[in-house]
């Protein structure tokens, strides 16, 4: 029913999974969660990620488990700089459902925008030759972010972890972009982003955890995990007046519907 639209699955440590990858899983299953994508952030986590969706392809009673393709913005500047299309494009394959995470972060990094902007517009140049989404990280970048995207002619993808506001979302949804939501809609200090929330199109909605990042209430103070991504479906079913379960097979399809913009299915 839910489908986590981006988690660091290697970054989890498991702790209240026996340290058992499918444990995670089949918890996700009964919680139901049943679709998430691991998000990569420097190609040497590959083989990690890679990891995971064979687990989960091993069973069919597991969740489905995608991945990203794609270098963090706050990684070493060289690496930023010196990422090519066809470096992206050698790790594509059935499975990897997006590019990314990719875009552009001043708050930890404004020392190397130069490298930060290429590398986005690389992501985005592989994500238009792959014909498959990109995923978008902006902290402290809310103009330049996007800029770059128009200058990529980016229309396909993912703004992820959206905190900006609705003037952000309402180009991004122009774009073509959908916007997703993590556990920081549920925060007491994020009121202004519900009102954001409130006013976002329900077929371009995607939820997400970010784990092991920004644990939803009432989970705050804990390692977030896919589990927990209905209670940002909560969040939303009550700003929207659905159900929970509502929020849930909308929000699935809305990401199934972006996954398969261009092909047949996953």
């Amino acid at each position: 029913m839910y489908t986590d639209s981006h988690a660091h699955l290697t970054y989890l440590t498991l702790d209240n999974h026996d340290h058992n990858p499918k444990n995670l899983l089949q918890a996700m299953q009964q919680a139901g969660v049943s679709r998430v994508m691991a998000i990569m952030c420097q190609l040497s986590e590959n083989d990690a990620i890679r990891d995971w969706v064979d687990l989960a392809a091993s069973d069919d009673s597991l969740p489905d488990v995608g991945m990203s393709v794609g270098i963090h913005p706050c990684q070493d500047e060289q690496v930023l700089a010196g990422i090519g299309v066809d470096e992206l494009l050698a790790l594509d394959s059935d499975k990897v459902w997006a590019f990314g995470e990719t875009g552009l972060d001043y708050h930890w990094d404004s020392n190397k925008k130069a490298a930060q902007k290429h590398s986005f517009l690389t992501h985005i140049a592989a994500s238009q030759h792959a014909k498959k989404p990109i995923i978008v990280h902006t902290r402290s970048a809310y103009q330049d972010t996007l800029d770059t995207l128009q200058a990529g002619k980016c229309e396909h993808g993912i703004i992820h972890c959206f905190t900006e506001d609705y003037a952000f979302a309402k180009q991004a949804l122009d774009m073509g972009l959908y916007i997703s939501l993590s556990g920081i809609i549920s925060f007491n200090k994020s009121q202004e982003l519900r009102d954001v929330a409130a006013k976002l199109p329900l077929d371009r909605i995607l939820i997400e955890t970010d784990s092991p990042y920004l644990a939803p209430v009432p989970k705050r103070g804990k390692d977030n995990e896919p589990t927990f991504v209905p209670y940002v479906a909560a969040v939303l079913a009550k700003i929207h007046n659905k159900s929970v379960e509502e929020i849930g097979e909308i929000t699935s399809r809305n990401f199934v519907n972006l996954v398969n913009q261009y092909k047949t299915v996953i």
